[in-house]
């Protein structure tokens, strides 16, 4: 059930680990799942009692993903051991992913139930790519845009980022995995922006993006979902088009197209 959960999810929405009276604001949210972050929300003197809070929630009535601390952090060992067994855990989010063996390290101390989202912030990372996404445990690719460019030395753009994105779509793509997960928006105030983002990120092959405040995730939902008008194309297709190349409203319809229909419905039926 995690494993699809982190596979299908469109709005991912974090909340910091220090803040254990958000956890069930996020959860109430609407967001398909919530990320308590143990990483960047957190500073290290409360790395140990927000690790504590978080062991508490998903040991009790709690269900989230986590984002623990990088591989290499000297923070990372003591969340994982915490995290190990937790009933509430629905996945672990690896910020800084750039090692197939860190990954196949932590899903083996975590065990095969808890599905993992690497999450490319590097240079590195980008281009080992296709073999993170083939990592053991792993069933989604997530960017962090905003890491990525201090790495790499360029803007946080769209422009600058729109390479980095296409090349996680077709990495997740080669690896069999659903579209990854987009970057925040850190516009928290305009909900235009949150939707631009979602849509653009939709149509490069994202399907989920991450959110950083509740109020972003219903744009992000509605942007990851299919519209009523493509539902409504896609059911017209398939009502006519499977039979080699025919015309429906006046565009030649293959199988290709027809294979978008069907992607179409199914991720409608995903999302009811």
């Amino acid at each position: 059930m995690s494993l699809d959960l982190a596979a299908a999810a469109r709005s991912l929405l974090f909340v910091p680990a220090a803040r254990p009276q958000r956890f069930a604001k996020a959860a109430a949210s609407g967001a398909d799942m919530v990320i308590v972050d143990l990483e960047d929300a957190v500073p290290p003197e409360r790395k140990a009692a927000a690790r504590g809070d978080t062991v508490d929630w998903l040991t009790g009535d709690g269900r989230a993903a986590v984002r623990v601390n990088p591989a290499d952090s000297e923070h990372h060992a003591e969340d994982v051991a915490a995290l190990v067994g937790l009933p509430g855990l629905t996945a672990v989010v690896l910020p800084m992913a750039d090692s197939v063996r860190a990954l196949t390290e932590l899903w083996e101390r975590l065990g095969p139930g808890v599905a993992l989202i690497a999450q490319i912030e590097t240079a590195a990372g980008l281009v080992r790519a296709v073999d993170i996404a083939g990592a053991p445990g792993v069933v989604r690719l997530a960017f962090g845009h905003l890491d990525f460019a201090v790495d790499i030395d360029a803007s946080p753009e769209p422009e600058s980022m729109a390479w980095a994105r296409s090349s996680l779509v077709v990495a997740s793509r080669a690896a069999g995995l659903a579209g990854p997960v987009d970057s925040v928006t850190t516009d928290l105030d305009d909900e235009r922006a949150t939707r631009r983002d979602a849509g653009c990120a939709r149509s490069l092959g994202f399907t989920g993006k991450l959110c950083i405040h509740p109020r972003q995730v219903a744009a992000v939902n509605e942007a990851m979902s299919p519209t009523a008008e493509q539902i409504a194309w896609a059911e017209r297709v398939l009502a006519t088009g499977r039979g080699g190349a025919v015309r429906v409203g006046g565009q030649m319809v293959d199988a290709p197209v027809v294979a978008r229909a069907e992607r179409i419905m199914a991720r409608a039926r995903s999302t009811r």
